[in-house]
């Protein structure tokens, strides 16, 4: 396979653990990947594998993880524009990544994220992988903008869901997308209080986005994967290990395609 192959790696919340299923299926078939480009969850997931995590201590961080390591009110929500401040996010992913940096990392890796400031859609390839992993998932509203040199940068989902065109443009020939989040906006029961109310709305604008850029890159990627994950919430930290089983389960399906893709 002499084919460089490119991941592009969704946004996602919990159901964004489906990633490292994906990457535990393409290493059973020995299928390495050139480059990572990710958003959000896509980020925090591709920025530890390409560091050298292993896939079995991603799903280890995934079993163990509870809402209490992520979520710290801020008593400022107002003013410091977010309901969480995010400093245990930051000290998670310092914890896990360490010091590392874009230019010490094993496979060639970038993150998206966006300039609150400007409005425009910042790519993150150099410094901190921690900082710039924080920086792409840092959700509207949920967490605090993660300040950057002169931007204020917030989760990258809010203009790119999945990095297809960036991964292209880190060298990939082909360019697979993993997207997690095809089916959120589903229709549903009830919206029993504000706080679902929030989540809803989300899950609304994630299906919309997200067809609209599978449709908007049609030429960009050679291959668009979505598992299905109906029932499960991207604001649920309990479903990410569901998420993970089904993403592998759903992967090694389509193995045989992307072998051929690279052999073509």
């Amino acid at each position: 396979m002499s084919k460089k192959l490119g991941l592009a790696l969704g946004a996602g919340g919990a159901r964004g653990a489906a990633h490292i299923g994906f990457l535990q299926a393409l290493e059973e078939e020995g299928i390495e990947p050139f480059c990572i480009a990710g958003c959000s969850m896509g980020a925090v997931v591709g920025g530890g594998y390409a560091a050298g995590m292993s896939t079995e201590e991603l799903a280890r961080i995934v079993s163990q993880l509870k809402s209490s390591d992520l979520l710290d009110l801020s008593p400022q929500m107002i003013t410091k524009l977010g309901l969480f401040k995010g400093n245990k996010v930051r000290k998670l992913l310092l914890e896990k990544f360490g010091d590392i940096t874009f230019s010490d990392l094993n496979i060639p890796f970038a993150c998206v994220s966006v300039d609150i400031l400007s409005g425009e859609l910042v790519l993150l390839d150099s410094g901190g992988v921690a900082e710039a992993a924080r920086a792409s998932s840092a959700i509207p509203t949920v967490f605090r903008p993660v300040p950057m040199e002169d931007k204020l940068l917030i989760d990258g989902g809010v203009l790119c869901r999945v990095p297809v065109r960036q991964c292209k443009e880190m060298g990939a020939d082909v360019v697979v997308a993993f997207d997690v989040l095809s089916n959120t906006g589903e229709r549903v029961d009830k919206v029993p209080n504000i706080v679902a109310k929030i989540v809803r709305v989300f899950d609304i604008m994630d299906n919309n986005q997200n067809r609209c850029s599978k449709l908007a890159n049609a030429g960009i990627y050679d291959l668009w994967l979505e598992p299905d994950m109906e029932g499960l919430s991207a604001y649920n930290v309990k479903d990410a290990e569901k998420a993970l089983k089904i993403g592998y389960e759903f992967s090694k399906e389509h193995m045989g395609e992307i072998k051929a893709l690279l052999s073509d």
